[in-house]
């Protein structure tokens, strides 16, 4: 640990936090698992705000007031169904939504970094871009595949129709406007010892530049 001269101790640098994101069916979430494989620690956002809803009772208390009482359900729990009944095809619903939930998330995240001693943290979320998280990260990584073989992973993990799924992604931003707003992208096209390579080449990538800063 750095000292000064007189003997006091300098405060540890932040780690420099990454965002990594991607639509669905990407495989966002596996590249998230091989940068944890190479000893970067990972905070799943998307997994974290479920655990949340759950968990603070002062976001339950500002959902109930958004959504209603029937947005938890008898045993308290958070009711997803009824709650994407609601918000699928409001926009302005879902947004209000978002606003509520992710504050919680952030200070959560936030106490999550204070934890880590890594000199980079990774912040794998679905909407990176799309709440403008990507302005709180040093750099962004955007992980990526053919729409065919988007929609194809996701009908064969969740049983979805191609049309649900092609609804889904018609919701998120184009991946054309993603891979404008950074340098960085992972490729999901060819199987996961490819996509594993590719991972590693674009983290090391990545890696070098910012210490080079």
């Amino acid at each position: 640990m750095d000292t000064t001269e007189g003997g006091t101790t300098s405060p540890e640098p932040e780690p420099r936090i990454i965002g990594l994101t991607g639509g669905i069916g990407s495989g966002k979430s596996t590249v998230a698992k091989f940068i944890e494989d190479m000893g970067f620690p990972v905070y799943y956002s998307d997994i974290r705000a479920k655990e949340i809803v759950n968990d603070n009772e002062i976001l339950k208390s500002k959902i109930v007031e958004l959504l209603g009482s029937e947005a938890y359900n008898e045993n308290g729990n958070y009711n997803r169904k009824y709650v994407a009944s609601l918000v699928f095809g409001n926009d302005e619903l879902l947004q209000k939504l978002n606003q509520t939930i992710h504050p919680a998330v952030r200070a959560d995240f936030e106490n999550w970094v204070s934890r880590q001693s890594s000199e980079f943290v990774f912040k794998e979320t679905a909407l990176l871009f799309e709440l403008g998280l990507d302005k709180e990260c040093h750099q962004s990584i955007l992980v990526t595949a053919e729409d065919n073989l988007r929609i194809k992973r996701v009908m064969d993990r969740d049983g979805k129709t191609y049309r649900e799924v092609e609804t889904i992604m018609d919701k998120q931003m184009p991946e054309k406007d993603k891979i404008r707003k950074t340098v960085f992208i992972i490729y999901n096209n060819d199987g996961l010892a490819e996509l594993r390579t590719e991972t590693e080449k674009v983290i090391n990538k990545l890696i070098r530049q910012e210490e080079t800063a």
